[in-house]
């Protein structure tokens, strides 16, 4: 049931996703704004997340896993409720915020309590059950979302969050066994905490609004040198301090190393897909939220077929192999959505998203399986608060990169809504990024993951 329960707050976070990327052009016509600057509803939330996932480990130590898994639930199901009540785009930012701290202890803590009581040689196996309700969030957002844009409201697409939360605080405490509870007096890295916290706010805050020019040239410079300074004063910090928030030595393990590096790079068609292919579809194509919605979600049915297909693949071609090809397949197909024109057949479109999502798939389904093979048991918490941490933070500056392609081209063609060409262009990018995920990948050893397939280990 732990795999499952955990599964059920991924679903209903990437339910939450998803379902936001297909809404934003009616969202921007409530709140008379351009729909590419709404992209700030989604990166604020992955900005949140990405600051506070450091401290989830401590957490969980310091006072019971269940216990914050469920808190964060809660947390996550009322800020869902504010969101629906947002009036302005200030208002629905900041519930996106509070939505964010509590996705950020949600998902991590939950996979915690699931990697604290499943074997290495079943760790696969546990991996892709875990996904396959979660992904049922990216496969039913899209029509779902598209259904109450297009014959109720955006409002809506928060609402659904809280049955299913209010689910997901009675399975947690039903079935999650109260050892999961089991407390230590580890102290909270705070100074720390603050430094990690200001590096990654202060980056992808950058990112952001260098893409909506928000701010002059000169103030996004110096919030890119803050981040920075912060950044390099934190690895002095963590050098020194007995229980850092975040555990640089983790990068020591190859298989953590990579994982994270180049995973990042893979990472930036998750944030970046939903993204691109609303304003693709419905800005550019002029199709509806539903139209849009039952295109879109070809991907995440190809990303659970994969769920069923990727541990005989990994046995078979080994990590490294997979990893380095599949950067390049996922790269390409993300690419291929830039042939996209207002002619092209749907059943083309939904082919290409199709693979895509099949391959993209396969690529998640390796690196988060693969950044805990050789974790000892004692670092557990700390590696799944720094490997959350890498994911929102690679998901977030996805967007952002995506937002800020897409404008810049606009600017240099004199466009005042984001045209068909500018925004190919962001699938463009976007890919060659992911592509360059293999040069990490081949510095992998040739047995890199071998454990998690022996039994004996």
């Amino acid at each position: 049931m732990v795999p499952f329960i955990v599964g059920c707050a991924l679903f209903m976070q990437m339910l939450d996703a998803t379902v936001i990327a297909i809404a934003l052009p009616a969202m921007a016509t409530e709140f008379a704004v351009p729909a590419v600057r709404l992209n700030t509803a989604i990166t604020a939330y992955l900005m949140a997340a990405a600051v506070f996932v450091p401290i989830c480990g401590w957490a969980a130590d310091r006072f019971g896993a269940r216990r914050v898994f469920v808190t964060s639930i809660v947390i996550f199901t009322v800020s869902s409720a504010g969101c629906a009540s947002a009036s302005t785009v200030a208002d629905l930012v900041g519930w996106r915020i509070v939505q964010g701290i509590g996705g950020a202890m949600m998902v991590p803590v939950g996979r915690l309590i699931m990697l604290r009581t499943v074997a290495k040689h079943e760790l696969l196996r546990a991996m892709a059950f875990l996904s396959l309700p979660a992904l049922m969030g990216p496969v039913l957002g899209p029509p779902v979302g598209g259904f109450l844009v297009t014959y109720a409201s955006w409002h809506w697409i928060f609402l659904m969050n809280l049955p299913i939360g209010i689910l997901g605080i009675f399975m947690s405490l039903r079935y999650i066994a109260a050892q999961a509870n089991e407390t230590t007096d580890k102290p909270l890295d705070l100074l720390g905490f603050l430094l990690s916290a200001t590096c990654m706010a202060t980056l992808v805050a950058a990112f952001e609004l260098m893409a909506s020019r928000a701010l002059p040239p000169v103030w996004i410079g110096l919030m890119i040198l803050t981040g920075i300074a912060c950044g390099y004063l934190y690895k002095g910090h963590a050098q020194r301090h007995a229980n850092p928030i975040i555990d640089l030595t983790l990068l020591n393990i190859p298989t953590f190393k990579e994982s994270v590096l180049g995973g990042n790079l893979c990472r930036f068609t998750i944030g970046a897909t939903p993204f691109l292919l609303a304003l693709l579809l419905q800005t550019g194509f002029g199709m509806s939220a539903m139209s849009a919605g039952l295109i879109t979600f070809a991907s995440a049915l190809g990303a659970m077929a994969m769920k069923f297909c990727a541990p005989p693949i990994l046995k078979q071609w080994g990590y490294r192999r997979v990893l380095m090809v599949n950067s390049v397949i996922t790269g390409a197909t993300m690419a291929l959505c830039a042939t996209f024109t207002s002619t092209t057949p749907v059943w083309l479109m939904i082919g290409i998203l199709l693979v895509s999502g099949f391959f993209r798939s396969l690529q998640f389904t390796a690196i988060n399986t693969l950044g805990f093979a050789d974790i000892p048991q004692s670092k557990l918490s700390v590696a799944s608060g720094f490997s959350a941490m890498a994911q929102q933070l690679g998901i977030s500056v996805g967007v952002a990169v995506a937002a800020l392609v897409i404008n810049t081209s606009m600017s240099l063609n004199a466009h005042e809504i984001p045209a068909t060409s500018d925004i190919t262009l962001g699938f463009i990018v976007i890919g060659l990024i992911c592509a360059l995920g293999a040069l990490f990948f081949m510095r992998l050893p040739a047995s890199a993951g071998e454990i998690l397939q022996n039994r004996r280990k």
